[in-house]
């Protein structure tokens, strides 16, 4: 019964939201199955889902967009706690620190990946200091972090994007526990990095996973710095995704929307799979 004022404040939102959200998920779903009655496609059909399925081109998508994800979500989680857990000091500097550890938040995702592309690529700007200074005989010797198989560049956009989103949610929840913890647990005898580790760590452990999980989902089902900064092949999942729908060929708008619905489907599962071991080793604490 506590429960209800709560499902109440949130019920305008569900009104608005959920048609559009289950709505299109439902044209989606039925998009993917070859329901399209606007152009006398009115017969179901597991075509489209069947070659998505069994694709090399997509097998290969989905590992790399799997790999980008979990490395770019858990650098940044690693760099964002890290940076909260320098930042709850207080120390000359501390509010500009602050201020500027937050200001990426406010930096549109293509316009990074823009910036990345222009200083980091092999024509970019450190590749002609690099030239300039001797350090290389020409720009294009420089090291290829874009368009690169390994998608460093894709993965660096990432990690400079979301260290200020988990740092964030980090000096919050420290905030919200307060010094007495940490204050009690040195008063016993624990070292700076011991009270950190044993005290701070699990009592912000599932703001951290909630963030985490967001982050991960996020960068699974991002399309523009993939498409931007990704080598042309294998593509991310999304941009694969883009190119299906887009293409010339209508009969590829099946598969394009069965692409879709695999992407949120892989990432529900990883974050549901996420929060829910967040969840079980909370009990077993």
């Amino acid at each position: 019964m506590k429960r209800w004022p709560l499902y109440l404040a949130m019920l305008p939102a569900l009104i608005v939201l959920g048609p559009l959200f289950y709505g299109g998920l439902a044209a989606g779903l039925g998009r993917s199955l070859g329901y399209a009655p606007l152009i006398g496609q009115t017969e179901l059909s597991g075509a489209a889902w069947r070659a998505v399925l069994t694709a090399p081109e997509v097998r290969s998508s989905a590992m790399l967009t799997f790999y980008i994800a979990a490395i770019s979500t858990i650098l940044a989680t690693v760099l964002g706690v890290g940076a909260a857990l320098l930042m709850r000091h207080r120390f000359a500097g501390a509010r500009a620190a602050r201020l500027l550890f937050q200001i990426n938040l406010t930096v549109p995702h293509l316009v990074l990946g823009t910036g990345i592309l222009y200083l980091f690529s092999q024509s970019g700007l450190f590749a002609r200091l690099a030239a300039q200074m001797h350090l290389i005989s020409v720009p294009a010797d420089f090291p290829a972090l874009i368009w690169d198989p390994a998608a460093l560049g894709i993965i660096l956009a990432y990690v400079v994007k979301e260290v200020p989103f988990i740092g964030l949610v980090a000096m919050a929840n420290l905030q919200a526990i307060g010094p007495d913890y940490e204050q009690a647990a040195r008063s016993l005898g624990a070292r700076p990095w011991q009270a950190a580790r044993y005290v701070l760590l699990p009592a912000i452990r599932p703001g951290i996973i909630s963030s985490a999980a967001i982050v991960f989902a996020f960068t699974f089902g991002a399309y523009e710095i993939p498409a931007l900064l990704g080598a042309s092949h294998p593509l991310a999942l999304p941009v694969l995704a883009w190119q299906r729908f887009n293409a010339p060929d209508l009969a590829a708008r099946p598969e394009a929307m069965a692409l879709a619905l695999l992407i949120a489907a892989l990432s529900g599962l990883v974050v549901w799979v996420v929060l829910r071991a967040g969840r079980a080793q909370r009990r077993l604490s």
